[in-house]
């Protein structure tokens, strides 16, 4: 691994998430102990259930931790203000886009919010960065576009591309290929893991698209009904991990394709 990407971006220690009421406390996973680091892509993948929603609200600060200590770039996630956050730590949602009315180029430039004045007026600088952000994302051709004229696939685009316009350390996605045709799934995770490698920021995103993680990623966090893992795709293989995500009777792993089968 080279210094460049020895910084480490977040990081846990002995994290627990769940949900907390005044009568009882519901433990979704205990014992996360995981360390992003600088320019990688980072896949989160485990069964529909499992608690992968939770863990990356946990870890964007929407959800408290039940115990155990998240931290961004050395600090503690819970001494950011807002806008600090907003300036280390951009979020792509599966939320349903309210604002399709905008053109495309105007909502990318909501990514600025956290460095524009009190009037939210764009500098030389803001606009720079969300061409720049255009640019990468390969938008130009639709960037006076009106996003309700867009396809799904199209739009995903514009919001990682308001994401970099954000200009932050950590980009973290929650399920960006959802409602992507099998191409447009390949598309978009080969797009993050350019931009993880041209920007050198880290990137990590929660999928079902499981073989396509283990062909693209730098790491993955694989969360089972025993714990959460993490460690390289090969390491991951090796130890007979994705083996374990789902019942024996219907699916298999082939360890030699990295993939995964339905069995006869």
């Amino acid at each position: 691994m080279t210094e460049q990407t020895q910084h480490i971006i977040l990081e846990t220690h002995n994290l627990s998430i769940g949900y907390q009421s005044k009568k009882a406390t519901a433990v979704i996973a205990s014992d996360i102990n995981i360390e992003l680091y600088q320019g990688e892509l980072i896949g989160l993948v485990g069964a529909n259930g499992i608690g992968k929603s939770t863990l990356l609200r946990t870890l964007t600060s929407i959800q408290p931790a039940l115990s155990g200590t998240i931290s961004l770039s050395k600090k503690p996630l819970n001494d950011y203000t807002s806008i600090e956050l907003a300036k280390i730590m951009s979020l792509v949602l599966t939320e349903q886009l309210m604002s399709k009315n905008l053109s495309v180029f105007e909502l990318i430039a909501l990514g600025r919010q956290p460095y524009t004045n009190w009037v939210g007026n764009l500098s030389d600088q803001d606009i720079s960065v969300v061409n720049q952000s255009i640019a990468q994302t390969n938008l130009s051709d639709l960037k006076h576009r009106k996003c309700f004229e867009l396809s799904d696939g199209q739009l995903q685009k514009v919001m990682i591309a308001r994401a970099l316009a954000q200009d932050t350390n950590l980009i973290i996605l929650d399920e960006p290929t959802t409602h992507l045709d099998m191409y447009h799934k390949a598309y978009i995770l080969k797009l993050l893991q350019k931009l993880a490698k041209d920007t050198n920021k880290t990137i990590l995103f929660s999928s079902h698209e499981i073989d396509l993680a283990i062909q693209l990623c730098d790491t993955m966090i694989v969360m089972t009904n025993d714990g959460v893992i993490y460690d390289s795709p090969c390491n991951l293989i090796e130890r007979g991990v994705f083996e374990t995500l789902f019942p024996d009777d219907l699916i298999g792993f082939d360890e030699k394709t990295g993939s995964f089968r339905v069995k006869k």
